[in-house]
């Protein structure tokens, strides 16, 4: 008779699967930072072949803008500070919604903010020749998703030394941010955070009607 013996197969360690999604999230939006800068500065690419720009939407140009917009920044300091957020953030909606839902969503809410963005600029007659860049739309999605998970989650806020409830400081941020683009005339995405925001809102309501307990259970774990 004939026995088979079976070899056991070491698998080899996935290094990807190893790190949080939140991290590789990070990690691309550096490295295209850095290659989007390069490309601009030596003019192998265009600003309205990266940025999204109302008047180049409307004009049926440059769609693909939805998606890379919200790996470019204005500048480092802009890059630090949504990645900090991130960081922080995202390593919590990444527990809470798992590696695949997190990543949907956070393109989605990323897209979804730069509709806002497009559409807005007619509603409110803005400049249709502004662009916006920036992971802060996808930011206040996620922000949306703990309003209404984690409502009295404490987080600190800029420069604002004590913890303040996420349920207010979302609202205030918005505020804050409108506030300074008015006063000062910089350009700062109000209308695609207000649209991230809602999005993480409504995905929010969904996760509550259809995950009645696990929602609860966050709730109290994390207020």
């Amino acid at each position: 008779m004939v026995r088979v013996y079976r070899i056991p197969v070491k698998e080899k360690n996935n290094f990807f699967k190893k790190l949080s999604l939140n991290t590789i999230l990070i990690s691309i939006n550096v490295i295209l930072f850095i290659l989007f800068s390069i490309l601009l500065s030596t003019e192998l690419l265009s600003l309205n072949s990266i940025a999204l720009q109302p008047a180049n939407i409307f004009a049926g140009k440059y769609l693909w803008t939805f998606l890379t917009s919200m790996f470019m920044h204005a500048n480092f300091f802009h890059l630090f500070v949504n990645m900090l957020s991130l960081f922080f953030i995202g390593s919590l909606i990444e527990r809470i919604l798992g590696r695949k839902r997190y990543l949907s969503f956070y393109l989605i809410s990323g897209l979804v903010a730069g509709l806002f963005f497009v559409l807005f600029s007619l509603v409110f007659l803005a400049d249709f020749n502004a662009y916006a860049v920036g992971a802060s739309g996808a930011l206040f999605g996620l922000v949306g998703i703990l309003v209404l998970l984690t409502p009295n989650l404490p987080v600190y806020v800029m420069f604002i030394p004590i913890p303040i409830k996420i349920k207010y400081a979302a609202i205030g941020l918005l505020v804050v941010l409108w506030l300074i683009s008015i006063t000062t005339n910089l350009g700062i995405g109000n209308t695609a955070h207000f649209g991230g925001l809602i999005a993480g809102i409504l995905y929010g309501i969904y996760l509550k009607k259809r995950y009645p307990n696990k929602t609860r259970a966050i709730s109290r774990r994390f207020s």
